[in-house]
């Protein structure tokens, strides 16, 4: 009876998760180097598990990609007056798939492109209270026109979720 129990629940749960691959077909379709090429203005917020907003920030973006590799600037301002800096340096690989590479990412980011959607993973390091976390982040990017898109990470740490990230980009040749 256990065994049929924890079946079910597996089988529940693998039938209720999405994939990239559920975006396929989808459009507009995402060209993640023509999105993040120029500049773009985001605003968001972090919200801890309960759904309370904890921080709000902007972030002032240029992107600049040669063929095939791609620099993305982000420069944050958070509520409290604080800022923060990320470069990441981005490589397009075949078939949609993307990685990245940032000085407080450990590792690689890696994505895929479908569709509309993007989806990352990587892990980060997050300083809180004068000391460095390491934080995993499922980020899911979705263009929702040829300048505007939202994205909505969840950061986890051993396995449990500690927040969300809400996060909307525009591109500032698109202000009217």
């Amino acid at each position: 009876m256990t065994r049929l129990f924890i079946a079910l629940l597996l089988l529940l749960l693998t039938a209720c998760s999405t994939t990239i691959e559920d975006y396929r077909d989808m459009q507009p379709a995402l060209d993640l180097r023509q999105f993040f090429n120029g500049h773009i203005s985001a605003w968001g917020q972090f919200q801890d598990r309960s759904g309370k907003v904890i921080k709000r920030f902007t972030v002032d973006m240029t992107g600049n990609w040669k063929g095939n590799e791609g620099v993305l600037e982000e420069h944050f301002v958070y509520d409290d007056g604080s800022k923060q800096t990320r470069i990441w340096h981005l490589t397009a690989l075949p078939d949609g798939q993307y990685i990245g590479r940032a000085a407080d990412v450990v590792g690689e980011a890696k994505g895929q492109v479908r569709g509309p959607a993007l989806n990352w993973a990587y892990t980060m390091l997050l300083p809180v209270d004068g000391k460095v976390y390491e934080v995993q982040f499922d980020d899911w990017m979705y263009l929702h026109s040829e300048n505007t898109m939202m994205n909505r990470a969840v950061m986890k740490k051993f396995g449990l979720r500690l927040g969300e990230i809400t996060l909307f980009f525009r591109k500032d040749d698109a202000r009217s």
